[in-house]
């Protein structure tokens, strides 16, 4: 199967549902394209999160429907929240618990989602039930024992079910007593994002100290604010190393606009630097919450032009493209996309600050270097990154290890390189379930 124009009878999200593999057809002439991308999955969950804690109803509008948000839909129903749908019109109703989730015996799901996972194990811990917090394969292989220990700390019991720190693990709910913490920075900002989000819940406070640099600081950011647009009081350290929540509860909220996804967009924008043209995504501007909006900054320092409007950002490629030695730490989940575009520009990019990638979906760094080698580029890995040699890529079929972020930032190869395939091309479900049929829409 391949990626044209769109049919006319199917999208193609349901076309690649079941097929092993996906070429890519490179793209002939400049791209002038105006793009909106679904709503931000890291936004989605953090609201969804909230909503279900709050005291009310609250309308999420431009909600994300992808795997990912699935799951902590699943997951917030099993513990008490009241859960409508309009996928027609991206809106989501939750009526919340009140800070007192309590489903006796639930099984959750949290599917291949490590936000879920580590969004819900707090929230548990916070009622007076015994419930279950499982996932898949995937997910069970990733780091939790940081997690359970800090909820040990704070009263929790949670007891694995399988290898410690890991799921699946059983949650005895007590209630969370919250008092002072400490937590190390450097594993993943999502276990300190979920700490904080249960916070406002928990009968004295949290008071959070960091032991070790923090990555990510653009997603904590997003926490705090999520919090704070639900009732949350948190304050926050110049150096992000101290934050102090009180325990005031979260307050339903009428109506919270969820906006597009910025690591979704960085595979557009970058498709502008690489093939020239100009594409506009819409919905994100000089005011978005998400971090990874700095991603075209990236793209400017390569040799872009960008323009930055108050509710959209165009990027222009100007047949120039340079190599850049950068630090993504604090924009992560763009790194494969940088890297996809790399060998085409006129030197060496050295992406650094990103070894704990490692430890993501699958080990992002030593991914991209492998599949990069099997196109023939010279890559290679580095104590906190990688580095890119420009080449030309050959043909080959790239594998994507139920990674959605292989698959879609490699896609950006196949539009410049001929016989480019993307192996189990559906498994972009998991956060953007219609990207096939955007990157389409590219060619008018």
């Amino acid at each position: 199967m391949r990626v044209g124009a769109p049919r006319r009878s199917t999208s193609w999200a349901e076309a690649v549902a079941s097929v092993d593999e996906l070429l890519i057809e490179p793209f002939r002439g400049e791209l002038h394209a105006v793009v909106r991308p679904p709503g931000s999955k890291s936004l989605t969950n953090r609201a969804l999160v909230c909503a279900a804690l709050a005291e009310g109803t609250t309308v999420l509008t431009g909600a994300l429907y992808a795997d990912d948000t699935e799951a902590m839909l699943h997951c917030i129903h099993g513990l008490g929240a009241k859960v409508e749908l309009d996928r027609a019109r991206q809106r989501v109703t939750v009526t919340g618990v009140a800070g007192s989730p309590a489903t006796e015996g639930a099984l959750l799901d949290a599917r291949q989602s490590g936000t879920t996972s580590r969004f819900v194990m707090p929230m548990a811990a916070l009622g007076r039930s015994t419930v279950v917090l499982d996932g898949s394969p995937q997910l069970r292989a990733r780091p939790m024992g940081e997690l359970v220990d800090a909820l040990g700390t704070l009263g929790a019991e949670v007891a694995p079910l399988g290898e410690a720190g890991h799921l699946p693990v059983q949650i005895d709910g007590a209630g969370l007593r919250g008092g002072t913490i400490s937590v190390r920075g450097d594993v993943s900002s999502q276990f300190l994002s979920g700490l904080l989000l249960s916070a406002p819940c928990m009968a004295e406070g949290l008071q959070v100290e960091v032991s070790t640099d923090l990555v990510s600081v653009p997603y904590v950011r997003m926490t705090v604010a999520v919090m704070e647009a639900f009732g949350a009081q948190v304050e926050v350290a110049d150096d992000h190393r101290r934050i102090a929540v009180a325990s005031t509860g979260y307050s339903a909220v009428e109506e919270h606009r969820i906006e597009p996804d910025a690591s979704a967009a960085s595979y557009f924008f970058a498709a502008a630097a690489l093939l020239g043209g100009t594409v506009r995504v819409e919905g994100l501007g000089r005011g978005a919450l998400q971090g990874d909006v700095a991603f075209v900054d990236v793209l400017e320092r390569m040799g872009a032009q960008v323009d930055r409007h108050d509710d959209a950002i165009e990027v222009r490629g100007t047949g120039v493209l340079h190599g850049v030695e950068v630090d993504m730490a604090d924009i992560s989940d763009t790194a494969q996309t940088l890297a996809a575009i790399a060998p085409f520009a006129d030197s060496p990019t050295t992406i650094s600050g990103i070894g704990f990638i490692r430890a993501k979906e699958t080990n992002r760094i030593a991914a991209v270097v492998t599949e990069l080698q099997r196109l023939g580029i010279d890559a290679e890995e580095l104590p906190d990154g990688l580095v890119v040699r420009p080449g030309e890529p050959h043909p080959a079929a790239v594998q994507t290890y139920e990674d959605h972020r292989m698959a879609m930032s490699f896609a950006l190869v196949g539009l410049r390189a001929p016989g480019v395939r993307i192996a189990d091309p559906g498994c972009v479900a998991k956060t953007y379930p219609g990207y096939w049929d955007d990157l389409a829409s590219l060619r008018g």
